[in-house]
């Protein structure tokens, strides 16, 4: 397994991808309502992205037709946006995006609820969000990779949500997705060693029910097996001397 390790100027240009993937969730937060269409959301993110002299990370990425991804309830991650599936009261959508600034990629996600939403969804997106500064807490030189994922694990279960399996954050940098993988369930191992120049990203995908999912005809999209409701919550991450830094949520 070959880990980058970023230098300083690698960090710089990558704190300020980091910064406007930010940005543009910031706005697509203030944009996401009842009535609009997934197809909408996306053309809104991608104007953005090249707003700031980026590329859309995602668009034509292994085939991929969007700059975002668009996932709404039961649909873990990957959605494809359409112009007939509009947004409702009650709604949960992930967005998924990811920009290259001078050549590196940050990935981040968001779930956001659409007008006034269950009790349920609201929990399930809490404590997505949650589990996620869970995870960090342990992201620092000289821990190991899998307590990130121990740390997730353990919080998300104490809610009793299943944790997806199929799908695990990862390295990024020059490429999209690096070494290594990090899983969002718990580990019988401790992983590797965590060094200072590391950038990751770390998103627990969870589920209101089981952790099963499957994939569509689509080939892209990921939906819960059992139907229930699922969230997803991402950033990347530099890994320092000290605490880390999230490049990708910027006061």
């Amino acid at each position: 397994m070959a880990v980058s390790i970023k230098s300083a100027r690698e960090i710089q240009l990558m704190r300020e991808a980091g910064k406007i993937l930010c940005e543009v969730h910031n706005q697509l937060e203030d944009f996401v309502k009842p009535g609009i269409s997934t197809l909408e959301i996306d053309q809104y993110g991608e104007k953005l992205i090249r707003k700031y002299n980026c590329i859309p990370s995602f668009l034509n990425y292994e085939g991929y037709p969007a700059s975002i991804c668009v996932s709404v309830n039961d649909e873990v991650v990957h959605g494809i946006p359409t112009k007939q599936r509009i947004l409702k009261d009650g709604d949960i959508v992930s967005l998924d995006a990811g920009v290259i600034y001078e050549g590196y990629h940050s990935d981040a996600a968001r779930t956001h609820l659409i007008g006034k939403c269950s009790l349920e969804a609201q929990r399930l997106v809490e404590v997505t969000k949650q589990s996620f500064f869970e995870g960090i807490k342990y992201a620092k030189e000289g821990n190991r990779l899998f307590d990130i994922s121990n740390a997730i694990a353990d919080y998300v279960e104490s809610y009793g949500y299943g944790i997806v399996q199929d799908l695990v954050g990862h390295g990024v940098g020059r490429k999209l997705h690096e070494d290594p993988q990090i899983p969002n369930y718990r580990q019988s191992r401790r992983g590797m060693r965590l060094k200072a120049g590391m950038t990751l990203a770390i998103e627990p995908m969870i589920n209101a029910g089981g952790y099963e999912v499957v994939w569509l005809d689509d080939d892209w999209t990921v939906v819960t097996e059992d139907g229930s409701l699922s969230a997803h919550y991402e950033n990347t991450v530099l890994i320092t001397e000290g605490e880390p830094e999230i490049l990708s949520l910027v006061e």
